[in-house]
């Protein structure tokens, strides 16, 4: 019996072969099919040659988080045929690349090994060496179209859009998409998938496939960002290029005149600083980086913080430390983010977990960043950046930006005395002037050193505990400004589970796999820090409570042990830190073990 629209295929190629474009089609087209369908991409670090893994996963449900082992492998590259043999489950299916030549002594037995000429697949394609080297990847679209039973018409629209105007190349691609879908259709036609494609018409309608970096890009242009400074770094680095591209079209005067402005600076501190500049100075601004950037920028978090500066670091995470594996997955920086800089200092962390979340975020960093007059850190990471996922398509903010408490010289002059660091409200937040506003009492000393409510120089022990102490109110303050949690609560479940990020996709499916085994929990995903109220509620009202993030040191724990030390003993930390996707088995079963035990 064919199971319908539930299947994993894995493609395994050499980086710079161009096989992105043959696996964006095949995603993109299966989307269009009306499909739940996810792509992920494993690449190395370096510009050309090492391995790279390309996993497209379909599911009825939606489920579409990174599993383990697929169904189908398109092996590819020669130097890693035999290893790439392992990712695919016993009675899958293997199409192996003739020309890698491995010997049968090597296949599996416990698997169907299909033998493909590729290469000569395309022979008749194009007489260009360079050009057959690229279409071998559009023959395999080919042969998993006939396969699959992928339409044509699906297929020639997907490469029509990806691929522009530009006539030659699709003519090309569509040739060797029809080389291969030939070459199946003679001599796989005994070929009997244990699983199909059926199309869903409309499914995925009012829906879009996109990366995280993309829609984080989309939300700043319409969140109001005119100042970008950054150092470019992987994974975060596609963020800026699209914010360039679509403010380059967006954000353009009515005289033709670009009305924003990006900076590439010569370091990541230099970046951190021209920010805050442009924050003091009343620009909603911002950079991009990941860890090791976010490293380097401390000093300046701390002025941020200190000094009460907006500005917005967007973080896509990568494995550290150091250097780490810069095209890997983690959730490694949630203590550096809440923490980052010396002395007593937190901050606001926004935490994505979907692309729309990253959309939003957009505008709701720069919202937070001037209503508290602080850095906030949005940490996002290579998997949700990077990846394609499923999407509903992202409404048109119609919320006002919020500029928080900006003093005009008409209220300066009503108000009589203007004390830059004074809490006036009782939330911890000052009020604050931009440069030029014409009153003769708008200036003030933006003071990184000890300070009084005036803004001048200050020592004083009592002055100083006075003012990290509103900087702590402002910090509760945030508490009832930040996004609240996403919660699935039944009343009777007293078992829960606590994520936040990009791990919410494979552990919204553990659930369901727990489930499925009598194992009933209750959910909620963390969406940003400090931690709320509604999060202690959910953890007073449960007698167990897993923790799943995506480092060794289990930092979101520790911080509950900090901050809600009267519910620690309730926690069970679940840990995965190898830098790969976080896939639903390995969540289902460390619950599950737990769970045995506990019961």
């Amino acid at each position: 019996m064919s199971s319908v629209n539930n299947f994993v295929i894995t493609v395994a190629t050499a980086n710079g072969s161009g096989s992105q474009s043959s696996n964006n089609v095949l995603v993109r087209t299966l989307f269009r099919m009306g499909l739940p369908v996810g792509g992920k991409n494993l690449f190395p670090s370096n510009i050309q040659g090492l391995p790279t893994w390309f996993t497209i996963r379909v599911n009825e449900k939606g489920f579409t988080a990174r599993k383990r082992l697929a169904d189908m492998v398109v092996a590819m590259n020669p130097a890693t045929a035999s290893e790439d043999m392992k990712l695919v489950h016993p009675g899958g299916y293997v199409l192996l690349s003739a020309d890698a030549k491995l010997p049968e002594s090597q296949w599996r037995p416990d698997v169907h090994v299909i033998s493909i000429p590729f290469k000569k697949i395309v022979d008749n394609v194009t007489d260009s060496v360079k050009l057959k080297k690229l279409l071998v990847n559009m023959a395999y679209v080919g042969v998993l179209a006939e396969l699959l039973g992928i339409p044509e018409s699906a297929l020639d629209a997907t490469i029509e859009h990806q691929f522009g105007d530009k006539s030659s190349v699709i003519e090309t691609n569509k040739k060797a998409i029809a080389a291969g879908r030939a070459y199946a259709a003679e001599h796989l036609k005994d070929v009997d998938l244990p699983w199909e494609v059926a199309e869903r018409a409309g499914q995925n309608d009012g829906k879009i496939l996109i990366d995280g970096n993309t829609a984080s890009a989309m939300g700043m242009v319409f969140g109001g960002c005119t100042v970008v400074a950054w150092y470019p770094i992987t994974p975060s680095s596609s963020v800026v290029e699209s914010f360039i591209d679509m403010a380059s079209e967006y954000r353009i005067d009515a005289d033709g005149k670009k009305n924003f402005a990006v900076v590439q600076a010569e370091d990541e501190l230099a970046s951190i600083a021209m920010v805050l500049g442009a924050g003091w100075a009343g620009a909603r601004a911002m950079t991009a980086t990941s860890g090791p950037g976010l490293s380097l920028m401390a000093e300046a978090a701390g002025l941020s913080y200190y000094a009460e500066i907006p500005a917005v670091i967007w973080d896509v995470q990568r494995v550290g430390p150091s250097t780490g594996l810069p095209t890997r997955t983690m959730q490694g920086d949630l203590h550096a983010a809440y923490y980052l800089s010396h002395g007593d200092t937190k901050h606001v962390v926004l935490l994505p977990g979907t692309p729309e979340e990253c959309f939003e975020y957009g505008q709701v960093a720069f919202d937070l960043a001037e209503r508290l007059q602080t850095l906030v850190i949005v940490l996002s990471d290579l998997d949700i950046g990077m990846n394609l996922h499923g999407a509903t398509k992202f409404a048109y903010p119609e919320k006002p930006f919020a500029r928080g408490k900006v003093l005009s010289a008409e209220q300066l002059a009503a108000a009589g005395r203007f004390q830059r660091y004074k809490d006036v409200d009782g939330d911890g937040v000052p009020y604050r002037t931009l440069p030029g506003t014409a009153h003769p009492t708008a200036a003030y000393f933006t003071r990184g050193t000890g300070h009084d409510e005036a803004g001048l120089y200050s020592e004083n022990p009592e002055t100083y505990k006075a003012n990290v102490d509103r900087l702590s109110r402002k910090l509760d303050t945030a508490r009832l400004l930040v996004p609240r949690p996403v919660a699935d609560v039944q009343p009777d479940n007293k078992v829960g589970i606590v994520t936040f990020g990009s791990s919410h996709e494979a552990t919204s499916e553990a659930r369901f796999l727990l489930q499925r085994n009598s194992i009933c929990t209750n959910y909620m995903r963390l969406r940003a820090l400090p931690l709320t109220l509604e999060f202690e509620e959910f953890l007073a009202s449960h007698d167990r409570i897993y923790i799943v993030e995506q480092n060794r040191d289990a930092q979101l724990m520790s911080i509950v042990r900090s901050e809600m030390p009267q519910y620690s003993s309730k926690c069970v930390s679940v840990l995965h830190y190898d830098g790969m996707p976080l896939d639903p088995d390995f969540v289902y079963e460390q619950i599950h073990a737990a769970e045995m035990v506990s019961t």
